[in-house]
């Protein structure tokens, strides 16, 4: 018999199996998609994981060389930093205890991956910047990536999961789950059949690919939004632990969003996968299509901001907005990003040209730059590596790194609103052992990854999800 049945075959359902085939259990995965599909949203990710450590020596113990490594500078990130990060990006409304276990396990869980074969690496080319003296600088406490992004991730996941005997079953779509005597005995498959086990631990997302859900709990217009991941997410699972009395747990009504090629499909490309996201855009300006900001670009770092930014474009005209750029600052953008390959990109010689490309009033964007530029400081230096205060006090303001936009040519990069992930999920304790409404285990049943409610509420600090799936996830496995 199953000891271990994990359901989802993304970074947090690998980390369960891991977890629990170490104590010497038969765990059996079960992988909605086929191969071609597996993977979760952690294939379509870029890799980051948010980890507390103690600066730069500390991190080397565990990620590829690179001879940039003697020209780096990372500052430590304690757990404490960690926490606060957390609790301020959610406003709070992040649990606890959920809270600081993710917050002090996160290092100890990279480690431990990293004894499983999975390999890590800086993330030079997403979170640091290299000044005039040479030097990279790392910013916004985000530095640690899998080496070969989400898919080389999933690939290492597979790789170790078939070593230690973990059989992966794909092409399996849960359904339901099967309970006797108040325990939770196994799972019910789209075929009718069902997938006996000791214990289950649920691992297979939200509900952000369902456009019903999406518009019935994060509201109207919802239902509009694109897909930037696997399109099997469709709350199948959650629908499955409610109907047997699991409780809610975590904010429902907000989500992980993004800005995203305006020119995307519906739902994530497995070739570009992350490429897709345009994240740069605390170096321009974001206008709708009526020619006008609506955000503060430079409020934080973009680790802090770009997770929620997603929505703010959604209730825009259209659901659309434009990322301006001069000739002066297309250079600093990301190049996997904004040189990708099918970019969807407007330039023009001039903003008159530009305002016709975006199908924008002319007029309304020239005030709109113009407004834009005359308000900045420019006696403030510019850097990129700290919030330098070099605003541009109008309305809205933008609090940091404003550059003028006035360089021929100029670009603009038209974005939707790109959807990750639900905050929603299940309410667990901190092993991931599901809990009822009247706040009882669930025996037999353990939830991790996207799942998990209450980690994230309206934001979130960058890299933190595959950081909890692998926390929780590792939990789940070593008591399920």
């Amino acid at each position: 018999m199953t000891h271990v049945l994990v359901v989802g075959g993304g970074n947090a359902g690998f980390c369960a199996a891991h977890a629990a085939a170490a104590r010497g259990r038969r765990v059996v995965l079960l992988e909605k998609g086929s191969p071609a599909e597996a993977g979760g949203n952690s294939f379509y990710t870029a890799g980051a994981f948010r980890i507390a450590h103690e600066g730069l020596p500390d991190v080397l113990e565990f990620v590829d060389p690179d001879e940039r490594h003697p020209t780096t500078d990372l500052p430590p990130y304690p757990a404490s930093s960690f926490a606060e990060d957390l609790a301020r990006v959610t406003g709070g409304r992040n649990d606890p205890e959920l809270s600081r276990v993710l917050t002090t396990g996160s290092g100890p869980a990279i480690r431990w991956l990293h004894s499983l074969g999975l390999r890590f690496r800086l993330m030079y080319e997403r979170q640091a910047y290299r000044g005039s003296d040479g030097r990279h600088t790392f910013w916004g406490g985000l530095a640690v990536g899998s080496t070969g992004g989400g898919q080389g991730l999933m690939e290492q996941h597979t790789r170790a999961a078939l070593d230690a005997g973990i059989e992966i079953r794909y092409g399996v779509r849960a359904t339901g789950l099967v309970t006797a005597d108040g325990r939770v005995t196994g799972v019910r498959t789209s075929s009718g059949s069902v997938v006996e086990a000791e214990s289950v631990v649920l691992a297979a997302g939200g509900f952000e690919a369902d456009p019903a859900w999406r518009r019935e709990h994060l509201g109207p217009g919802w239902e509009r939004a694109l897909v930037r991941g696997t399109p099997l997410n469709t709350g199948d699972m959650l629908r499955a632990a409610l109907d047997i009395g699991a409780a809610r747990g975590g904010d429902w009504s907000t989500c992980h969003s993004v800005a995203w090629d305006a020119g995307a499909a519906p739902t994530g490309d497995r070739e570009l996968t992350n490429r897709l996201t345009r994240q740069s855009y605390p170096l321009g300006i974001v206008v709708n299509l009526d020619g006008r900001r609506f955000l503060d670009e430079g409020a934080d770092f973009r680790n802090y901001t770009y997770a929620r930014y997603g929505a703010e474009i959604l209730a825009q005209p259209r659901g659309i907005a434009f990322q301006v750029f001069d000739a002066a600052i297309r250079p600093l953008l990301r190049t996997e990003e904004y040189d990708s390959p099918g970019a969807t990109v407007v330039t023009a010689p001039t903003v008159t040209a530009l305002a016709e490309g975006m199908g924008v009033d002319a007029r309304t964007l020239h005030r709109t730059i113009a407004a834009f530029n005359a308000a900045i400081d420019e006696s403030i230096p510019f850097d990129p590596t700290v919030k330098d205060g070099r605003a541009s006090r109008t309305d809205p303001p933008k609090s940091n790194w404003a550059l003028p936009i006035r360089t021929a040519p100029f670009s603009a990069f038209p974005v939707t609103c790109g959807i990750t992930f639900t905050f929603g999920g299940l309410r667990a304790d901190t092993h991931g052992r599901v809990l009822d409404t009247a706040g009882s285990p669930m025996p037999g049943l353990f939830v991790c990854g996207e799942m998990l409610g209450g980690l994230f509420s309206g934001n979130y600090p960058g890299g933190s999800g595959l950081t909890a799936g692998a926390v929780f996830g590792r939990r789940a496995g070593e008591l399920a």
